[in-house]
């Protein structure tokens, strides 16, 4: 292991001397490389510094317990060797997990879109209370989020929900909330109070830059249309909403969220990029998962994900078999035990296949 932190070590010095460098700085594509790397590998490094000391302290010890002439230093070392000895496993196993390879596309900003699915106005209620839950967690992770488009339920709650997320790893944390949402309860609309089951869609596609998509702005027809919903005097008088369609393969986007059809312009673009980025992803995603079984990231947003239960009051989540009695807590954004486990389900499928 030391071996393989030694090279990490060698790595991190030499990033560390290259983004000072003026060439290196001038060159924002590369910049920003170098920049995530260093972040990526100054933890290890930190952890190898840990390490080293660790065993140090048990070899220390040892010769102390060896040694044997100062019966009061004795006591100390054998307490000193039990922690290290304690710490060491912990240690390897920390490392281990860090040590196996990040998805490029983890460090990404998000776009995530929330789609009613089946259930009618229950499942538009259900989009809303999700699309609360996420931004409450953003807000937690302190994170940045910016409403792109949206669609409003007839009773409360959005057809559809586009919204933008950005910070710190959003891709690698988000990414395993993809899939079918459902709930169980009884609905607000339902008078003989009875259960009802509704479904909602969640799409997490990470941001593309301009230099991972190319787009040829020959194959994109754009059309400008009247904002319609909440915004005041300007709604269905200007013509600032946008539409794109990517002709070759038919995706659209669109933003009415800005007063300005050129920002507008710019934040559909962006949901056009990400979309078809996302497309190569999903390909990649399912051959990544029947290469290695994957339990939580198969590219299937057809898959039902997740069951929110309000008379139990539970949160199941099928892929990982996890349930959580605090379903309160987890609506009002207290996500993280959930992605932590799927994380964790993740990095061990990783493990087992850099170990065959």
């Amino acid at each position: 292991m030391l071996d393989r932190l030694q090279i990490i070590k060698q790595k991190f010095d030499e990033i560390s001397d290259l983004i000072i460098q003026p060439d290196v700085i001038a060159d924002q594509k590369r910049y920003v490389q170098l920049n995530k790397e260093y972040k990526d590998l100054k933890g290890l490094v930190e952890k190898r510094e840990e390490y080293i000391k660790v065993t140090g302290n048990m070899a220390e010890a040892q010769e102390i317990i060896a040694d044997g002439s100062d019966a009061e230093m004795v006591e100390m070392a054998k307490m000193e060797l039990d922690a290290a000895k304690e710490r060491l496993p912990q240690l390897e196993e920390e490392i281990k997990f860090m040590l196996i390879p990040k998805d490029p596309e983890d460090a990404k900003n998000v776009m995530v879109e929330i789609r009613a699915g089946t259930g009618g106005d229950e499942a538009s209620i259900f989009a809303g209370d999700l699309y609360r839950m996420y931004t409450k967690y953003c807000e937690n992770m302190g994170w940045r989020t910016s409403v792109v488009d949206i669609s409003e339920g007839t009773s409360g709650g959005f057809k559809e929900v586009i919204f933008e997320v950005t910070g710190e790893d959003v891709y690698g944390t988000l990414k395993f909330e993809a899939g079918v949402h459902r709930v169980q309860r009884v609905p607000q609309t339902e008078t003989q109070g009875r259960i009802h089951t509704s479904a909602a869609t969640v799409m997490v596609l990470p941001e593309a830059e301009e230099f991972d998509v190319q787009i040829d702005m020959n194959d994109v027809r754009i059309d400008f249309f009247c904002s319609s919903g909440p915004g005041g005097q300007s709604v269905n008088t200007t013509k600032s909403a946008v539409r794109m369609t990517h002709i070759p393969t038919g995706l659209v986007a669109q933003c009415q969220d800005e007063k300005s059809q050129h920002k507008n312009k710019d934040k559909a673009l962006v949901v056009l990029r990400s979309r078809l980025y996302e497309m190569e992803l999903a390909k990649k995603q399912e051959e990544d998962a029947a290469k290695r079984n994957s339990q939580v990231s198969s590219g299937d947003r057809s898959a039902k994900i997740r069951t929110y239960n309000y008379p139990q009051g539970r949160v199941t989540d099928h892929r990982i078999g996890l349930t959580l009695y605090d379903l309160d807590g987890v609506m009002n954004g207290n996500v993280q035990k959930l992605i932590d486990e799927l994380q964790l389900v993740n990095n061990t499928e990783k493990l087992k296949e850099s170990e065959y």
